[in-house]
């Protein structure tokens, strides 16, 4: 049996890298094809090219990137012709993923296709709830509300769960993070992660930096983790030398949650690391910005009430959102310290957080699990 993946960013990346371990705990003579990145290179992938070629958001930021991303779109599906998978699957990032499959449906190549992670048609886009059965034939989504807008619409889709719930976050060792690093008992950790888009670390973490020098100054029993990714690794390095802060720099996974385990706050961008914070039952706030044009459109376009997953989920903002011009050094500031000193927005976190687990649900079967008896069912229906 051999899968094609292609997973653009760092979060489809981690999500790829678990299918593909369970994937092999149930099949192990699979083999893995297709684009990914260091998650999945260490779960035995041989990448196409590297994800980090993709890092780029917002209609602003991404035009000057245009004739390159379709070079390495041309190259995908030509690869995917090479290699005859029984199976394609994209993951998150539907922006370039759609772009393989219509191109894979348009050859007639009689190979399965199937997106991994719902576009949120629920905030923006909704149409494309109605057009996706044309260039994938099923669907699998991170949350249980998410089948109803594309069902209706002929296509197949159906609720693995979110991959949040089998990480290791929930493990993290914060008395191992704290040895490994000599990072007193007497010192307060907070993480900070600015995000692991290049376009994400350059807007963010200036602020955030400024954030930390601010909160330093106030309180010197401060220490500031960054649990940052490969893809932006080198590029925070380059922004925090010099800070003169209290500062550790952590790129691993085992080291990211150990860091989140002995963190009694963090300073977030907006996305998955935010929910997984919330498992981890750290306290935190999100800031968000992007290129000014890139936030007029959002305004206009998007329809949702709430950025964060948490929020979300709940239906109620637990989390604070300090998104474009709110995200700023005193905003940041004002709900750190609250949060440290276990004021009302502390006490509403960790109601919610507990919340958010029940209505995620730990069930027998990983998220990874099942989308894995569902993907091997419909290559067995095409076998036939």
């Amino acid at each position: 049996m051999k899968i094609y993946l292609i997973a653009g960013e760092p979060s489809g990346d981690l999500l790829g890298s678990r299918f593909m371990y369970a994937m092999k705990n149930k099949h192990p003579d699979v083999e893995f094809v297709g684009v990914g990145g260091e998650s999945m290179e260490k779960a035995g992938l041989k990448s196409l090219f590297d994800i980090s070629d993709l890092a780029v958001m917002g209609l602003a930021e991404v035009i000057p990137s245009i004739p390159k991303i379709l070079g390495l779109i041309k190259k995908t599906v030509a690869d995917v012709e090479a290699q005859k998978p029984n199976v394609i699957m994209t993951i998150d990032s539907w922006s370039f993923g759609a772009r393989v499959q219509k191109l894979i449906r348009k050859k007639k190549l009689g190979i399965p296709q199937v997106h991994y992670v719902a576009p949120q048609v629920w905030a923006w886009k909704k149409k494309r709830a109605k057009t996706m059965y044309k260039y994938v034939d099923l669907l699998l989504t991170l949350l249980p509300q998410e089948p109803k807008y594309f069902t209706p619409y002929k296509l197949e889709a159906v609720c693995v769960g979110h991959p949040v719930i089998e990480s290791q976050v929930v493990n993290g060792d914060a008395k191992a993070f704290r040895q490994q690093y000599g990072i007193s008992d007497n010192k307060t950790i907070i993480s900070v992660l600015p995000g692991s888009r290049h376009n994400e670390v350059s807007l963010l973490l200036p602020v955030f930096i400024e954030s930390m020098k601010q909160l330093f100054t106030k309180n010197p029993d401060l220490h500031f983790v960054i649990p940052t990714v490969k893809t932006v690794a080198e590029r925070v390095k380059k922004m925090c030398a010099g800070t003169d802060l209290p500062l550790t720099i952590v790129e691993d996974e085992e080291n990211r949650y150990n860091a989140f385990k002995a963190s009694a706050a963090a300073i977030a961008a907006s996305g998955t690391v935010a929910l997984e914070l919330a498992i981890a039952d750290v306290p935190h706030v999100i800031g968000y910005k992007v290129a000014p044009l890139t936030g007029w459109l959002a305004r206009k376009f998007l329809h949702i009430q709430f950025v964060n997953l948490s929020n979300i989920i709940l239906g109620r903002e637990i989390i604070p959102e300090l998104l474009q011009e709110r995200c700023c050094v005193a905003n940041i500031c004002l709900y750190i310290r609250g949060l440290l000193e276990h004021n009302d927005w502390y006490d509403k976190q960790m109601d919610g957080f507990k919340k958010v687990r029940s209505l995620l649900g730990m069930g027998e079967q990983t998220p990874s699990e099942r989308a894995c008896d569902i993907v091997c069912k419909l290559i067995d229906k095409n076998k036939k």
